[in-house]
């Protein structure tokens, strides 16, 4: 493959309004063998003869987009449980590849539980790749996990070897019995094994003692759960992972912070440089505790959904860059899962095919945009994962590309949602951003119907960075 001049055709040509650095402009996307060989501004419009009979013609397919649609990255989504094997019945690989792409999600990084058994292993990390080798309609990656079961017998080594992204750990129970939670004294352990070898850990931050402190009664009212984990078991144990960080050097990110208290802690560690990252989610940007109704438990999760003054720091924290990017978590479960009242129901939010579009609605209504949802979940989030493949429309890219009709308005339907079990906190809202179409490597994977089978060559390792020995071959397992 040649420039411009005298360029072989191409597998596809996509022309029309797009995102490119941050702007929508006019442009033409040329993709071959799955990636971005060429992104011209302007080229290939209607009105512009000359670039008409300038620009080389698509072999296999012609995208001319809709005025009102406009053509994004992909978004990947780094927080993802997906429960397969063990807990099939809650989603498994096929329900949420295809909800992800649905929802314009073209990368999904899978976390260690709740499948059984979780990812503390190699042989179970090899487990679940064989489940997902035929379902995944999306690029699906594998986070590995870290416990007492796993510390300090070199399996933590060994799983990084293998290609995970890192490694999750909980403060406080995970909620699950296979899934250990590490006290203080073996969270600083982990640290320094995983620095050891240059590997990330990921952390639920909420502090075990101050939990047993605040548990109360918890009614049908969202408040009393709010209550019940309140903002200050967050910042605590966010405040305690920052000393550690401090002692160890460990990458570390924070996940799903949820209140303005963890931001400040945030805000001093980076302000030290130390190497600290964090997310929050669309839950805890878009919806408020005082506004569920009452013993609706598709809004249960931990940490809870807060006031909409927590809510405004949030939104705080990603415009300064204290909050690296956004990503779902998105937590499905059965109904009888979520059975039982707000006290006893499983916690976690079923967001994959809406997050994004959630995100992008409050934005806009915010006076924030498209650009700033795709930076938070495309841009950043690719960053964070190590991709230097996606997370952007430039030449040498992926060709892993959203349509959407981000001014459109839709209401989701939780029946209606590719998600196995239709239950949803976003259940009736009305949201920004119809997809009309979600390709992976320059394939349309989601237009009105799927494929009948995943594509094996979607599960990915985690990327080499340039210091790492690249394996012969491929990044794929």
């Amino acid at each position: 493959m040649s420039g411009m001049n005298g360029m072989n055709d191409v597998d596809l040509k996509i022309t029309g309004r797009m995102l490119l650095g941050g702007v929508v402009v006019n442009g033409t996307v040329l993709v071959d063998d799955g990636r971005i060989v060429s992104v011209t501004r302007g080229l290939g419009l209607d009105d512009d003869d000359e670039a008409q009979s300038t620009a080389p013609a698509a072999a296999r397919e012609t995208i001319t987009l809709h005025d009102d649609e406009v053509l994004i990255p992909g978004i990947v989504d780094t927080h993802v449980h997906i429960n397969e094997p063990g807990r099939t019945e809650w989603e498994g690989f096929d329900h949420a590849t295809r909800a992800a792409a649905a929802g314009g999600v073209t990368t999904v990084l899978d976390m260690p539980l709740n499948s059984n058994p979780p990812t503390l292993t190699v042989d179970a990390l090899n487990v679940k790749k064989a489940c997902a080798e035929h379902k995944a309609h999306t690029q699906l990656g594998f986070w590995g996990g870290v416990d007492e079961t796993n510390l300090g017998i070199g399996m933590l080594k060994r799983l990084w070897d293998e290609g995970v992204f890192g490694f999750k750990c909980f403060l406080s129970p995970s909620g699950v019995d296979e899934y250990g939670s590490l006290a203080y004294p073996k969270l600083e352990a982990a640290m320094r094994e995983i620095a050891s070898f240059g590997g990330q850990l990921i952390i639920h931050a909420e502090d075990p003692r101050e939990l047993a402190t605040h548990g109360g009664h918890v009614t049908d009212s969202y408040r009393s759960f709010a209550d019940s984990r309140p903002a200050e078991c967050e910042a605590h144990a966010v405040a305690q992972v920052v000393e550690a960080v401090e002692r160890t050097g460990c990458r570390t990110h924070l996940l799903h912070i949820s209140c303005g208290a963890s931001l400040n802690v945030i805000r001093e560690a980076k302000a030290k440089g130390l190497p600290i990252t964090a997310e929050t989610c669309p839950h805890y940007l878009t919806i408020d505790c005082d506004h569920i109704p009452d013993g609706n438990t598709a809004f249960k999760c931990c940490p809870p959904i807060r006031s909409l003054d927590e809510q405004d720091a949030l939104w705080a924290g990603l415009v300064d860059g204290t909050l690296d990017f956004i990503a779902t978590d998105h937590s499905p479960a059965t109904a009888a899962m979520k059975a039982g009242g707000l006290a006893k129901a499983w916690g976690g939010v079923s967001s994959l095919q809406v997050g994004f579009r959630a995100v992008l609605t409050e934005a806009k209504r915010r006076g924030l945009g498209l650009a700033d949802a795709v930076r938070w979940m495309s841009e950043n989030t690719a960053r964070f994962a190590g991709f230097h493949d996606r997370g952007a429309i430039a030449p040498g890219m992926r060709a892993d590309l959203v349509v959407i009709r981000p001014d459109e308005r839709f209401t989701v339907h939780a029946d209606e949602l590719l998600s196995r079990n239709p239950i949803s906190a976003f259940d009736g809202r009305v949201l920004d951003g119809v997809i009309s179409r979600t390709m992976i490597g320059g394939v349309t994977v989601h237009a009105d119907d799927f494929s009948e089978a995943g594509d094996p060559a979607n599960l990915i390792r985690r990327p080499y960075a340039t210091e790492e020995p690249a394996p012969s071959g491929s990044e794929r397992f």
